[in-house]
C-alpha cells in the first residue's frame, strides 16, 4: 500500500469548488469562542462542500483573525461562503424564511440520535453552540428539531469542530446522491 501524492487526489480548485453543486446544509455557530475550532469547522464544511457558514455573536470571522482562523482552515475560509450575524436569531429567522429547517445540535429533551434518525432530503441549518454553554435556549426554542450525537463514555460533550464533523459525515453519507 502506498500513501498517494496531493496531486493524485484529483480534487477541485477553488473556482471549481465555488460553481460546484453543495450539500444543502447551512453550519451555524452561535458563539463559538476558539479560532482553531473555526478555521476547523471551515476545514470540515470544505471537505463535506457544504452550501455556507454563519458565524454568530462572538464566533470571529476570517476577515478579523485571519492568522488563526486560516491557520487550522488551510485556506477553506476562501472557499466556504460565509456570513455573519450579531444575533444567532436573527440567522435562524433568515434561514427560515428561505426554506431552511433549524437543527439544533444539542442535548435536549426529546432529541433525535443522529445515528437512529433518517435525513429526508431537503435544506438543512445545523446549529452548533459554544464550547461551554452549547447552543443558546432561545435559538434551541427556534428549532424545529433537534440531533444529538450518541456518546458512551464517561464525557457529555464533544469538541465542537469534532461534533460538526460527525454531523456532516452522517448526513453526506445520507444526503450524498443531492451533490
Amino acid at each position: 500500500m502506498r500513501k498517494l501524492e496531493v496531486s493524485e487526489l484529483n480534487r477541485i480548485d477553488a473556482e471549481e469548488y465555488r460553481k460546484s453543486m453543495k450539500l444543502p446544509v447551512i453550519v451555524v455557530l452561535d458563539n463559538v469562542r476558539s479560532l482553531y475550532n473555526i478555521g476547523s469547522v471551515f476545514r470540515t464544511s470544505d471537505a463535506f462542500r457544504i452550501e455556507k457558514i454563519m458565524l454568530c455573536g462572538i464566533t470571529a470571522t476570517p476577515a478579523s483573525s485571519l492568522v488563526e482562523i486560516h491557520k487550522t482552515a488551510l485556506g477553506a475560509e476562501q472557499t466556504v461562503e460565509w456570513e455573519y450575524y450579531e444575533k444567532t436569531s436573527d440567522a435562524v429567522k433568515k434561514l427560515k424564511s428561505i426554506g431552511f429547517i433549524p437543527v439544533a445540535v444539542e442535548q435536549v429533551e426529546n432529541s433525535n440520535k443522529l445515528d437512529e434518525y433518517r435525513i429526508p432530503f431537503s435544506k438543512y441549518a445545523l446549529i452548533f453552540g459554544n464550547e461551554v454553554k452549547g447552543v443558546q435556549q432561545e435559538v434551541v426554542d427556534m428549532c424545529d428539531m433537534s440531533l444529538e450525537i450518541p456518546q458512551y463514555g464517561t464525557k457529555h460533550s464533544l469538541n465542537v469542530s469534532v461534533s460538526v464533523g460527525v454531523v456532516l459525515w452522517e448526513f453526506i453519507r445520507q444526503l450524498k446522491g443531492c451533490i
